[in-house]
């Protein structure tokens, strides 16, 4: 199994622009697809997370979050909000890739640095997928960083195209012959 590393966080980051970018000037203030938050809010929620990623994997620390925040103002663009989301998956990347593969830091168990890198690759790309069902832009998370995601943090999901099996297994998306999920859990953990 490859692991997920600091140059896939990257290739989200790069993709959330790639696909957001063009949409720039438009309201973000509407709600991101089935979320509560708004576009701007949700954008802003993946730097949050990609630095607090960061941190973990930096602290180690082995029974919580560490207590800081990430706060954007709330003037910014959102072209300037996917600059932040940029520098915070470049954060995590470089913190990820520089981390020995016997780092364990806690997320409700202890994670290792491929953990980390998945759960930031997942949530660049289902927050990007929110956010562009919410400005009404088609877009599928792509093939190769889905199936990565996948196999780290939902090994028993069904066979299928990637995109689609990841966006029906966090509860976005439906599959021929499946339930919708209301509710789902990732494992980034390892023993």
């Amino acid at each position: 199994m490859s692991e997920v590393t600091g140059a896939d966080l990257l290739q989200a980051a790069d993709e959330m622009r790639r696909a957001l970018t063009p949409h720039q000037e438009r309201d973000w203030s509407v709600p991101a697809g089935p979320l509560e938050w708004s576009c701007w809010t949700t954008a802003a929620h993946v730097a949050h997370d990609l630095l607090a990623y960061a941190g973990q994997v930096t602290g180690r620390p082995d029974d919580g979050y560490l207590p800081y925040d990430l706060r954007i103002s709330p003037d910014a663009s959102p072209a300037q909000t996917l600059t932040v989301v940029g520098a915070c998956a470049g954060l995590l990347a470089a913190a990820v890739d520089a981390a020995p593969t016997d780092t364990r830091a806690w997320h409700w168990g202890p994670c290792d640095p491929a953990g980390f890198a998945a759960m930031g690759v997942a949530e660049t790309l289902l927050h990007t997928h929110d956010i562009t069902l919410g400005l009404g832009v088609p877009w599928q998370p792509p093939q190769r960083l889905s199936a990565l995601v996948l196999r780290r943090l939902f090994p028993d999901a069904p066979d299928g195209p990637a995109p689609d099996v990841l966006l029906w297994a966090t509860g976005r998306g439906e599959l021929p012959g499946r339930a919708r999920r209301t509710s789902w859990t990732w494992r980034a953990a390892v023993e």
